[in-house]
């Protein structure tokens, strides 16, 4: 079948530039008034979508001029609009393309190209989470207690230089730990921090010191929001 106009099939549904449907037509009023008076009859976003489209003018340089990307169904309705036998010759083109884009074939293909893509974008997601996965199944046990120290030495071998003192202010500008570096009850019960208590003998009686540890879950969600500010 000889092309008698361009038909985009890189997207969804195929297009055709309204430009290229105009100059095939033969129609004789501007672009502009033409496509304005019809797209009236048609819905911006479903049927017709604005672009541009590049065209060589007389010197050699490329002039870019306002174009629309059309549904082949709204091209099918111009060119019976027309009312021409230029206009008939296109529409039963696009038609005899229709009917091959929707033969089983087609259709299995589109399939198989899109189950493809699918494909390459899981693989790419795998690809860009499987940092984060390692160190989630290296500490994934909520059990594995540690204190800040140890913390930012867990960071460090992430690649995050941040240390013990730094860790801490960051903690609680981002308002995690309260001022006392006590984490806030939403993170205790969300099961990223646990706080310990421990007593310990001084010679003007016993003391009680609460300490805060970070549990696997507190380090996953640490790590990763230092990794996205650190980018």
């Amino acid at each position: 079948m000889n092309e008698i106009i361009k038909v985009n099939y890189e997207t969804d549904e195929p297009t055709v530039s309204a430009r290229d449907l105009y100059k095939a037509l033969e129609i004789s009023s501007r672009f502009s008034r033409w496509f304005d008076t019809n797209k009236e009859l048609f819905t911006e976003g479903e049927d017709y979508n604005k672009c541009t489209s590049s065209t060589v003018v007389n010197n050699g340089a490329i002039r870019e001029l306002e174009d629309y990307k059309i549904s082949v169904l709204m091209a099918k309705h111009l060119a019976l609009m027309s009312r021409t036998e230029k206009g008939k010759i296109i529409r039963n083109y696009l038609i005899d393309l229709e009917k091959a884009w929707n033969t089983p074939e087609q259709v299995m293909a589109r399939a198989l190209k899109l189950a493809d893509k699918t494909i390459r974008n899981l693989e790419l997601t795998i690809e860009e989470q499987r940092p984060l996965v390692d160190f989630a199944n290296k500490v994934s046990d909520s059990s594995n207690l540690i204190d800040m120290g140890k913390m930012a030495k867990l960071l460090k071998d992430e690649h995050i230089n941040i240390g013990r003192n730094r860790l801490f202010d960051w903690l609680r500008r981002k308002e995690i730990l309260m001022k006392n570096n006590m984490p806030y009850q939403r993170y205790i019960d969300g099961g990223y921090f646990q706080v310990k208590e421990s007593v310990y003998e001084t010679p003007y009686g016993s003391k009680t010191q609460q300490t805060t540890y970070v549990t696997g879950r507190g380090q996953i969600y640490i790590t990763e929001k230092l990794r996205k500010e650190y980018k």
